[in-house]
């Protein structure tokens, strides 16, 4: 038996980190990466290890850095936002580094750090446990990135990296009481089994939250998605989920729970998921999701561009908006780039507070000749969505309004 304030135990060399060693910054065709130096003069300057390099596009071309992390993952194709819940393949993925292999056999969940009783389980043991089923929508933070001018250089995402599933497991709660979390203690950190570089240092990809936001009662210990065991790209054998809160958030292949008795200082907490206007800016750290509505794109599609063909009849334009902050309270319709709007109608309240909700709104088109189509999304704590982005570093948050652009022909 512990006794307060003991420090946590040391984790094993398996979980630590090994700093790796970093080219200087430099400019290079099409793109600037910004470390310690100014942004403004593009200068070369070593990169510290576990700083935050920002890359910012000098052209409009997409790099190929880009290409390929767009390749490796996905978002989901906006006529998708019609299911209530996203079908497994096509729900956004993000995989920060490689998905790892785990045998669901040998696999244990570590629980420990600043407890009483540190203990581990099995998937069985945690699948024995009693079961927790919720519908909850998730986003990725970087949505909207590559909309940004200048644009920030990482996963460039649109609009589509969302989607809404329903998740199977075991709450977190009952496991850190069993646990007995000491008083003293400041935050739980999650620690996944994917591996990688990212700020010249050699990590797991490890989040933190709060005692106190982790310890509520919807946060869940998935094994299942949508019915089915999860699968690999999704984190399986067992993931973190947290509703309400960004993906990065949603830790994959969890395999240790720490309870820390001071906050989390590792690179996806202190570096990444800052929002900030400067390399000098401490930022603000991004936590849960503001409200978004998006639109399934009416109409037909030109296959190069995507741009929308419709006739002059009226079309009922449907989508769904959500909010990490409080239930989605109002959404409007624009058919003029945003200079004025039109209540949409609610569809009925998800059967999850955490799940995305649905409108409609029946438009006619006044003539024939282009339109600029978007919807905006107001929650019940007063947050609406911004008309314009606001840019940051890292491209994150960004929920500004989605424009879709459509050519009514007579």
């Amino acid at each position: 038996m512990g006794t307060a304030g003991r420090p946590a135990p040391q984790l094993s060399p398996f979980w630590g980190g090994a700093t790796v060693q970093r080219d200087e910054a430099r400019c290079r065709v099409g793109r600037c990466r910004v470390g310690a130096g100014s942004l403004r003069d593009g200068g070369s300057s070593p990169l510290e290890a576990g700083s935050q390099p920002v890359e910012v596009a000098t052209q409009e071309g997409i790099t190929r850095e880009e290409l390929q992390l767009a390749a490796r993952n996905h978002g989901m194709p906006l006529e998708a936002l019609r299911y209530p819940v996203t079908p497994v393949g096509l729900h956004y993925l993000l995989i920060h580094y490689d998905i790892p292999p785990v045998d669901p056999e040998s696999f244990k969940l570590e629980i420990g750090g600043l407890v009483e009783r540190p203990f581990s389980l099995t998937l069985d043991e945690l699948s024995s446990r009693p079961a927790v089923e919720l519908t909850v929508t998730m986003e990725c933070a970087g949505n909207g990135r590559a909309t940004l001018t200048p644009r920030p250089v990482s996963q460039p995402w649109l609009l589509e990296a969302v989607g809404t599933a329903r998740w199977r497991g075991t709450a977190l709660r009952p496991l850190l009481e069993e646990a007995g979390v000491f008083p003293g203690a400041v935050e739980v950190l999650f620690t996944g089994l994917d591996r990688g570089v990212e700020g010249g240092i050699e990590q797991w990809f490890q989040r933190s939250l709060p005692v106190d936001e982790a310890m509520r009662d919807e946060i869940l210990l998935a094994y299942e998605m949508n019915g089915q065991t999860l699968p690999p790209q999704h984190g399986a054998p067992l993931r973190l989920v947290v509703p309400g809160w960004y993906g990065m958030t949603n830790v994959k292949w969890l395999a240790r729970i720490e309870v820390l008795e001071r906050p989390f200082d590792g690179y996806q907490q202190r570096a990444a998921y800052k929002l900030r206007q400067s390399e000098e800016d401490e930022g603000v750290a991004v936590g849960r999701m503001l409200p978004r509505s998006l639109m399934v794109p009416p109409g037909k599609p030109e296959f190069l561009t995507r741009e929308r063909f419709l006739g002059v009849e009226p079309v009922a334009l449907e989508g769904k908006a959500w909010s990490g902050v409080g239930p989605i309270e109002r959404v409007e319709v624009s058919a003029d780039g945003g200079l004025s709007w039109a209540e949409a109608a609610l569809g009925p309240d998800a059967d999850s507070p955490w799940a995305w909700r649905s409108w409609t709104y029946e438009w006619s088109p006044p003539a024939p000749g282009r339109y600029e189509l978007c919807s905006r999304a107001r929650d019940d704590a007063g947050n609406v969505q911004p008309v314009e982005p606001e840019w940051n570093l890292g491209g994150y948050a960004n929920n500004a309004v989605q424009r879709v652009p459509v050519t009514i022909t007579a």
